[in-house]
């Protein structure tokens, strides 16, 4: 019998004093096809390559992680959170590095 291996992770923190406000337009985007939760400060987007967990409870911080099967999934994940938060905001520069805990 073999044992599952542990989904692997990335984290992007991204400043930006409208954290709350990008948290909610990303769920409420991906609602419409994708399993979502979210609240005032929280949300969880289920894509069909693993999971977005999104977090703006620290001040002017989006905090961004990704948990999936394997690496390709992981940077797939990414990517399309990566552009879709950038195509919302628009109207400032968004620095989104995504980093692997060791």
């Amino acid at each position: 019998m073999t044992a599952m291996s542990d989904p692997l992770s990335s984290e992007a923190r991204v400043a930006t004093a409208a954290a709350r406000r990008y948290l909610g337009q990303l769920c409420k985007h991906f609602q419409h096809k994708l399993p979502v939760s979210l609240d005032e400060q929280r949300g969880r987007i289920e894509f069909s390559a693993g999971v977005c967990e999104l977090d703006s409870t620290e001040p002017d911080l989006l905090a961004l992680r990704v948990n999936a099967a394997d690496e390709a999934s992981v940077a797939n994940v990414e990517d399309v959170v990566t552009r879709h938060l950038q195509r919302f905001a628009f109207r400032e520069e968004l620095n989104v590095c995504w980093t692997r805990p060791t």
